[in-house]
């Protein structure tokens, strides 16, 4: 299922990760993470936005506790321990599947799903569990279907 979240006062900051894996019910640490797209609204410490995997470890260590806000980027959630060859790393900035006429899938060779960072403006959910959506949906009410927009 893919939901995208925009135009509301809802959140603070959009993409603020930890807000959106604790409204969908995951665990980063259920998943490694490939990063990609990435643009911050500052730096933390000892993390740079080049593409790059992440255990859940290490993306939890990274977005606990600080209100890290991502205008642009990708994460795609992978099965512990998976790591693929990035041929096209995935992005957000000038991706327009996300508005085709068709439901998109994670852009990610087997990822199980992605969250999309749209210009600090809206947060696309790529993928979801119909129990993550539901989640999500719970907690943010002005939530819709991705595919009602194109």
């Amino acid at each position: 299922m893919n939901l995208i979240l925009e135009k509301t006062d809802q959140v603070r900051y959009f993409t603020e990760m930890g807000s959106v894996l604790r409204a969908l019910g995951i665990s980063a640490f259920d998943y490694d993470w490939y990063l990609s797209d990435l643009e911050t609204n500052y730096s933390a410490p000892g993390f740079s936005p080049i593409d790059q995997w992440m255990t859940g470890e290490e993306l939890y260590a990274l977005i606990n506790g600080q209100e890290l806000q991502f205008i642009w980027g990708v994460f795609s959630a992978v099965p512990k321990g998976y790591r693929c060859e990035i041929k096209t790393a995935p992005y957000a900035d000038g991706n327009t599947s996300f508005w085709a006429d068709t439901e998109c899938e994670p852009q990610l060779e087997g990822a199980t799903f992605e969250i999309a960072c749209w210009d600090s403006g809206a947060t696309i959910l790529v993928g979801i569990s119909t129990e993550a959506a539901i989640n999500f949906s719970k907690v943010y009410s002005d939530a819709k279907p991705l595919a009602v927009l194109t």
